[in-house]
C-alpha cells in the first residue's frame, strides 16, 4: 500500500501511523481536532529520537518516517487512502459515527477497517454500505514494539479483503492471527478475564497488588503482573471490553469485577492518569493498596 488513513491520533493511533509510517507507507492521521493530531506528530518525533539516541534507528531514517505522517483536520484527504484504519475509544457509537463519516470519502476499492478489542465486527460491519470491505485490524499496545496484530472478519467480509489485508499487516513486520468475530476474539477473550480475576482477588483481600502481580509474573512466567498490565493497557479499556465480553455471551463468569468499576469511576485509570493499581507520580511506581 502506499497511503492509508488513520482516524483517532490517541495512544493506539498515534502507535500505529508511527509504526506504519516508519515502514514506508504515507500516513493522513486526524481526530476531532487538527490539535490533537499534531500533538501525536509531535510525541512520535520524540520517540523516534529516542530511537535514534539509542542508535536503533538512523537519523534520517527517523527523518523519512516523520515527513511520512500529515496531520488532517478532516476526512476529505483520504479520498486516495487505500486503506482507512479506525483507532478511536472502545465506544461502538462512537465508531458507528466515525465509520458513516470515512464511507462517504472511501475510495471505490479501499479497506475499512476497525481497530477494535472486543466490539462486534459483523454488527459494525452491517452498519456500513461496504460491509464486504469493512475488517477487524486489532494492533496491540505498544504498537511499534508488540508483534502481534488480530485479524478479524466479519460474516460478510470478502476473501480479498483478508487477503489485502493480511498483506499490509505483513508488510508492517508483524505476526498475524485469524480470529473468527467472537466476543474479545483471541486474546482479549483469554487475557481480559485473567486481568478482571486478579481485580476480584485484590477486591476481596486475597492479596495486595504487589504480591498479586509478583505471583504470575514468578508463578506463570509472565513479564509483567495482570494489574501491572492493566494499569498499561488503561482500566477504563479493560472496563469496557468486559463490559462487551459478559454483554455479548451473557455469561456471568465475564461479570466486570465490582473494583474495577470503582477505580473507573474515580478517574484511576492507569498510567495515562498517573493513578490505577499503581500511583505513577514517584520515579519508581508504588502499589496504591
Amino acid at each position: 500500500m502506499r497511503r492509508i488513513g488513520v482516524i483517532g491520533a490517541g495512544q493506539m493511533g498515534a502507535g500505529i501511523a508511527h509504526t506504519v509510517a516508519s515502514s514506508g507507507i504515507e500516513v493522513l492521521l486526524t481526530d476531532r481536532d487538527l490539535s490533537i493530531a499534531e500533538k501525536a506528530k509531535d510525541g512520535i518525533a520524540k520517540r523516534l529520537n529516542r530511537l535514534v539516541s539509542k542508535e536503533k534507528m538512523t537519523s534520517e531514517d527517523a527523518q523519512s518516517a516523520l515527513s511520512r505522517i500529515t496531520p488532517i483536520d478532516d476526512y476529505a484527504p483520504m479520498t486516495d487512502a487505500e486503506l482507512i484504519v479506525e483507532a478511536a475509544t472502545e465506544n461502538e457509537e462512537i465508531k458507528k459515527a466515525i465509520f458513516e463519516q470515512a464511507c462517504a470519502v472511501l475510495a471505490d476499492e479501499a479497506v475499512l477497517a476497525s481497530n477494535t478489542s472486543s466490539i462486534s465486527i459483523t454488527r459494525m460491519a452491517a452498519a456500513t454500505p461496504v460491509p464486504e470491505r469493512f475488517i477487524g485490524l486489532h494492533f496491540f499496545n505498544p504498537v511499534p514494539v508488540m508483534k502481534l496484530i488480530e485479524l478479524i472478519p466479519g460474516l460478510a467480509t470478502s476473501d480479498d479483503t483478508v487477503t489485502r489485508t493480511r498483506s499490509f499487516a505483513e508488510s508492517l513486520s508483524k505476526e498475524v492471527v485469524l480470529s473468527e468475530d467472537e466476543p474479545g476474539f483471541v486474546v482479549n477473550r483469554i487475557l481480559l478475564p485473567m486481568i478482571n480475576e486478579a481485580v476480584f482477588v485484590l477486591g476481596q483481600g486475597t492479596a495486595n497488588v504487589a504480591d498479586i502481580d509478583k505471583g504470575c509474573h514468578l508463578g506463570l512466567n509472565h513479564p509483567m503482573g495482570p494489574l501491572q498490565l492493566a494499569d498499561f493497557i488503561g482500566l477504563d479499556t479493560c472496563l469496557e471490553i468486559m463490559h462487551v465480553i459478559f454483554e455479548s455471551t451473557g455469561d456471568s463468569k465475564y461479570r466486570p469485577a465490582p473494583l474495577l468499576t470503582k477505580y473507573v469511576d474515580a478517574g484511576w485509570l492507569g498510567k495515562k492518569t498517573g493513578k490505577g493499581f499503581y500511583d505513577y507520580s514517584e520515579e519508581e511506581a508504588q502499589p496504591t493498596r
